[in-house]
């Protein structure tokens, strides 16, 4: 029954270890797919062209995951005096900050309908231009009328670790936090420059098209392949256990069968010995 189990859990180990190849593959497969429909999504937005930001995000409306990543471009006049860092982001390896500007809107594809309604004016959108390695390397935002041609991203939630920046420096892209530093009304999500017109500074490194982390589709078929060489890691582990409860089952049933029965004193085939004085006695048993 040892030499049983060993092979057994051998066996066991072999599936669940098959079980987690197949998941790791499920995740890769889904990965994949998920790339190659967001190639094929971003090669028809090239083909056309990008969407005016006010006809696919309006001022001070939900931002949906499934806007994470769309080409949009938007008009409007950099306000350099808001312009501030966000440290602690990697780019290549190496962890520098994101240089984050206000952009006053002056046409977002909707020729100010998106915000006509809105008290406070055109709108700001927040527009991340790059990455620089030291806040030194920064340079200031153009000024006058620029197009901006970039990536939709979602808004950060606000750091709650309550550490103190540097002037200047902000924790995170978050249109909440940003509203009260550059007002209203303010776009949910931010903009990931790609080109501008007039060409942004190459100091900046352009950053790579933003996706939503963790959102990969899992394949089907391979999941469930993992589910099934982990049932057979599960069905090997009974198969053993079932075995030795039936050979205990068994090896009971044989015993009870051939124990003699405790109520008979001559079940042994002894006859019961008596001690002579005894005989006779009244009230009193016979010793055996």
């Amino acid at each position: 029954m040892i030499g049983l189990l060993a092979v057994l859990l051998a066996f066991a180990a072999l599936c669940g270890s098959l079980g987690a190849w197949q998941l790791d593959r499920a995740y890769a497969r889904g990965a994949a797919a998920q790339e190659k429909e967001l190639d094929a999504k971003l090669a028809a937005e090239e083909a056309r062209g990008p969407d005016g930001l006010g006809t696919v995000l309006a001022p001070q409306t939900t931002f949906t995951g499934k806007l994470v990543g769309d080409l949009v471009w938007v008009d409007g006049s950099y306000e350099a005096n808001g312009q501030v860092l966000v440290p602690g982001r990697a780019l290549d390896g190496r962890t520098g900050y994101l240089v984050l500007t206000p952009l006053r809107v002056s046409d977002d594809g909707t020729s100010g309908a998106s915000w006509k309604n809105l008290s406070g004016g055109a709108p700001v959108v927040p527009v991340v231009r790059g990455w620089v390695a030291t806040p030194a390397q920064a340079p200031a935002a153009p000024s006058g009328t620029v197009r901006v041609n970039g990536y939709l991203q979602a808004s950060e939630a606000t750091d709650t670790t309550g550490r103190t920046l540097p002037d200047g420096q902000v924790d995170s892209v978050s249109s909440a936090q940003l509203a009260n530093r550059w007002g209203g009304p303010i776009y949910s999500g931010y903009v990931v420059l790609r080109d501008s017109d007039p060409v942004a500074d190459p100091a900046i490194a352009v950053l790579p098209r933003p996706r939503v982390e963790g959102s990969g589709d899992v394949n089907l078929q391979s999941l469930s392949y993992a589910f099934q060489w982990w049932l057979f890691a599960v069905f090997a582990v009974f198969v053993w256990w079932r075995i030795v409860r039936d050979q205990r089952d068994h090896e009971n049933a044989a015993l009870a069968g051939t124990t003699p029965t405790p109520a008979d004193p001559a079940a042994d085939g002894r006859t019961p010995k008596v001690r002579r004085g005894d005989d006779g006695i009244a009230g009193l048993p016979a010793r055996r």
